[in-house]
């Protein structure tokens, strides 16, 4: 009986453990519904008002490891949710863990009027890891680069 009791435990804490960590496993179908709904709101309130609104943690806009990230056609984060810092601040000469200018080719993509994924390495916070991570973007207000990345599994 006692060991039963033990092992139930261990079991319940073990599925307490691996809980949170599936929680936050997001599909590329989850980011491309967060862009779409992120564009929308960008076009319903205008810019200002959509960056308040993404950087709400209740606002339904940072979704576990998702969070969206808006930059106009020059490069420039005009807002970003998961980190204010970078609001305002120059992205042309960002470059990955292996040289590549992925918010150059994010805006590319975007601003040609089309939508796609952006792959490339980046500091995983949650492990502090190098880690392929792909981002999709696509345009909006005709002068906007909205993005969701998601670190790939």
């Amino acid at each position: 009986m006692k060991s039963f009791s033990i092992s139930k435990i261990a079991g319940t804490l073990l599925l307490a453990i691996m809980l949170p960590a599936s929680a936050q496993t997001a599909s590329k179908a989850d980011v491309i519904a967060l862009v779409d709904k992120a564009v929308a709101n960008i076009q319903k309130k205008g810019i200002e008002q959509a960056c308040k609104d993404f950087a709400d943690p209740k606002g339904g806009y940072i979704q576990g490891e998702l969070y969206v990230f808006v930059q106009d056609a020059q490069l420039k984060m005009t807002c970003h949710a998961d980190n204010p810092k970078m609001n305002g601040k120059d992205m042309s000469g960002l470059k990955d863990a292996n040289g590549k200018y992925f918010t150059k080719e994010m805006r590319d993509i975007a601003m040609s009027n089309q939508q796609g994924w952006v792959d490339y390495i980046w500091v995983n916070p949650l492990t502090k890891a190098m880690e392929p991570k792909t981002s999709y973007v696509r345009k909006a207000a005709d002068k906007y680069v909205v993005g969701v990345g998601i670190y790939k599994k």
